[in-house]
């Protein structure tokens, strides 16, 4: 495709980037001659080198007491082989399973795509068509220990609300302007009369 035919701008609003402790939001806006604008909001995870050493020293510490509780009949030599095995597939799990990204992709004309990148490099992805999107909210969560908000989409013909982000909980800075994006989409005239 040429250069003029399609042009790759960044930012919306507030900017492109946003930085946080935990997070960074960046907002990219694509256009194609003939498509409406594109809008992906993605929110990396931060990563923290001594953190996840420090988690990975606690996971073989603890694996250690459990193995040489279970394996106390085993002699000596056999159970630091036990230990070492166990420990390397709970630590393959915990990295396959961690998250690298989410994303919301907003596609004006057909519906947002809700997107998780694992570390693993697996992509776990779910769109929602347009028409069915009532409204995008913004809410907060109490529990025990915290106090969170989070974006989610009201659906027609569904009585539970679809999170938009699963594994992150990005603060409320970086939910405003995705959530504008969402209500610009949903209320566009054209879409008003869609099934």
């Amino acid at each position: 495709m040429s250069e003029q035919g399609r042009t790759r701008r960044k930012g919306y609003e507030k900017g492109d980037e946003e930085e946080h402790p935990l997070y960074r939001y960046v907002c990219d806006r694509e256009e194609q001659t003939g498509f409406p604008l594109l809008h992906t909001h993605r929110i990396f995870l931060k990563r923290r080198g001594l953190d996840s050493r420090l988690r990975v020293l606690i996971l073989v510490l603890a694996c250690s007491v459990l193995v040489s509780r279970l394996f106390s009949v085993v002699k000596r030599g056999e159970s630091l082989q036990w230990m070492m095995v166990i420990a390397a597939l709970l630590y393959l799990q915990w990295h396959r399973c961690r998250v690298e990204q989410e994303a919301v992709v907003v596609m004006p004309t057909l519906g947002v795509q809700l997107e998780t990148v694992y570390c693993s490099k697996s992509v776990k992805r779910r769109f929602v068509p347009l028409h069915r999107i009532l409204l995008p909210v913004i809410n907060e969560a109490v529990t025990p220990t915290t106090c969170y908000s989070y974006l989610a989409l009201l659906l027609r013909d569904e009585a539970r609300l679809t999170l938009t982000f699963l594994h992150v909980r990005p603060p409320l800075s970086m939910l405003v302007p995705i959530r504008a994006a969402l209500c610009a989409a949903v209320e566009q005239p054209s879409l008003q009369t869609a099934p």
